[in-house]
């Protein structure tokens, strides 16, 4: 495997935990890199690179952002949201890795794009649901910022220094796993 497969590799699992904060953002980002000539994507996702994937997937990532702002909205996104991170973690895997066999590239998109991805959403909405509980929906404002602020240093540590990104996104886990274990209701054996 060469330095390139894994700095490939390290770039879609950033962008795969970023699509967990926000779907479209990440993508808006990759598509950015391509189309600036700052990452070479596999040759069937070129269109991400195209100047009207760049447009569109830019549309869809501010009514994303602000549609988490407006109270029960950011309920209904998170309905959608959550299949569609598997989606686009997976996607995002797919079209960055270079140099392995398409099986091996399915079977990492899949399990290390969507699998982060969905992981990484299914606690976002979790948190939302916790916020909206207890602060009447109040508290979800900060929710969205928090996470659309992690989407954007995420994806950008992941086009510009992969290594890191992979980095942060064991720290979102770790973190996300000991607040899982935190609040948990306990069970009595």
């Amino acid at each position: 495997m060469t330095s390139e497969t894994i700095i490939s590799i390290f770039l879609g699992i950033g962008l795969a935990a970023s699509v967990g904060f926000r779907v479209f953002l990440p993508l808006f980002a990759l598509s950015a890199a391509s189309y600036f000539h700052l990452w070479e994507l596999n040759v069937n996702w070129g269109w991400i690179g195209s100047f009207a994937a760049l447009i569109t997937l830019g549309v869809a990532t501010l009514v994303e952002i602000f549609g988490y702002f407006i109270p029960w909205i950011d309920h209904l996104l998170d309905a959608f949201a959550i299949p569609m991170a598997a989606i686009a973690g997976t996607a995002v895997m797919v079209s960055t890795i270079a140099g392995l066999d398409p099986l091996v590239t399915w079977a990492l998109a899949i399990i290390a794009g969507g699998g982060t991805a969905t992981a990484i959403k299914g606690a976002g909405a979790a948190t939302r649901l916790t916020s909206t509980a207890t602060t009447g929906g109040f508290g979800n404002p900060i929710v969205s910022i928090v996470e659309t602020g992690t989407a954007m240093a995420v994806s950008t540590a992941s086009i510009f220094a992969p290594i890191l990104a992979v980095i942060l996104v064991i720290i979102i886990l770790v973190f996300i796993f000991w607040l899982y274990r935190k609040i948990r209701p306990r069970i009595k054996s």
